[in-house]
């Protein structure tokens, strides 16, 4: 693949800078990909010499531009030719969870976005970001990167998507029903559609990822799958019944089966992927099993946008020790999608 992968930094507050540049590095004698880093500049540069990576970044002018990466700060300010007149940097030492770098770090993702909706770049990699402090710098509806997007696309037939693998090299690919929500939500908002919705996206992931088989198992929402209606009985109204419409138009689809047990079965390699129905369900036993190698995948959207399964980890921010695998990951994924789809 010699196209173009874009990486939104995130929150400069917090570790996304530095596993993208170490992820790139890592990366960048395997393939002629071409890297656009959306984020604030002088941090990006200032990292780069830190950490001693040596990565020649250059500001970014155009996609023909002779060289591999490139560096484009989206709260540059431009002129009606399109050439950039001023840079608008951020101060170089932050607080964490500042406003500032909160409002960077959403500009950088509707950057990254957009681009790709313009054709521009072939996938999208996302660091993290920190919900509250976005939604403290004044972004009240801000829920997450995945429905950023997803409004940014006009489009709600999304669903999130973890995989990873274990020490054994065995994969479990996790959709989920219910994403950014309470848990006593959960059986409010659990419904056919989106059960059918998760259950669509994930065989269509087993296809792009080029599998060959797309068998899905669907988990129950209660223990033991509400135990024949003892412990609740969605599985018996909303969750059997939407299995069984699903196996009518020909997918390859089985469930509710016992969430205790399920991600096990999965990870023996039973099932391609697990329709999980709440967030912590299917997101507990997929870091359990590939903490470090864990990807967050968005299906559904008109571009391929990738993630890596962590957060800003504020703790360690700047001290240049942060893992750069499940980044490493989710480019290395958005690449092969993106090759695939080519």
């Amino acid at each position: 693949m010699n196209g173009w992968i874009g990486i939104s930094l995130g929150d400069v507050t917090g570790i996304g800078p530095e596993v993208a540049l170490k992820a790139t590095a890592a990366e960048a004698a395997k393939d002629g990909v071409k890297y656009l880093l959306i984020g604030d500049e002088n941090n990006l540069h200032q990292l780069n010499q830190k950490l001693g990576l040596k990565l020649p970044l250059k500001k970014f002018s155009n996609y023909n531009a002779a060289g591999r990466f490139f560096i484009a700060n989206p709260s540059a300010e431009k002129s009606e030719r399109g050439q950039i007149v001023r840079v608008n940097p951020l101060p170089g030492k932050l607080p964490v969870g500042s406003p500032l770098a909160a409002n960077a770090a959403v500009a950088s993702l509707r950057d990254g976005g957009e681009r790709c909706l313009r054709g521009e770049l072939d996938a999208l990699v996302t660091a993290p970001v920190n919900k509250e402090s976005i939604v403290r710098a004044g972004h009240k509806n801000f829920v997450g990167q995945t429905e950023f997007l997803s409004e940014l696309a006009n489009t709600k037939r999304t669903a999130m998507m973890l995989l990873g693998t274990d020490e054994r090299g065995r994969w479990l690919r996790v959709a989920l029903a219910t994403v950014h929500i309470s848990i006593k939500s959960v059986p409010k908002k659990l419904t056919p559609e989106k059960i059918t919705l998760a259950i669509e996206l994930a065989a269509q992931s087993c296809r792009d990822l080029g599998l060959s088989r797309a068998k899905i198992v669907v988990a129950g929402l209660n223990p033991h799958a509400g135990e024949g209606g003892e412990f609740g009985d969605e599985e018996i109204k909303i969750i059997a019944p939407t299995v069984r419409a699903a196996q009518k138009h020909g997918f390859d689809v089985v469930g509710p089966l016992s969430g205790d047990t399920v991600f096990h079965y999965a990870l023996q390699g039973d099932f391609d992927a697990v329709v999980a129905m709440y967030h912590d369900q299917g997101l507990a036993p997929l870091k359990a099993v590939a903490f470090d190698t864990g990807v967050n995948w968005t299906l559904g959207l008109p571009f391929i946008r990738t993630s890596p399964d962590h957060g800003t980890a504020y703790d360690i921010a700047g001290k240049a020790i942060a893992n750069p695998s499940s980044m490493i990951a989710a480019i290395r994924l958005a690449k092969q999608l993106a090759k695939d789809k080519s």
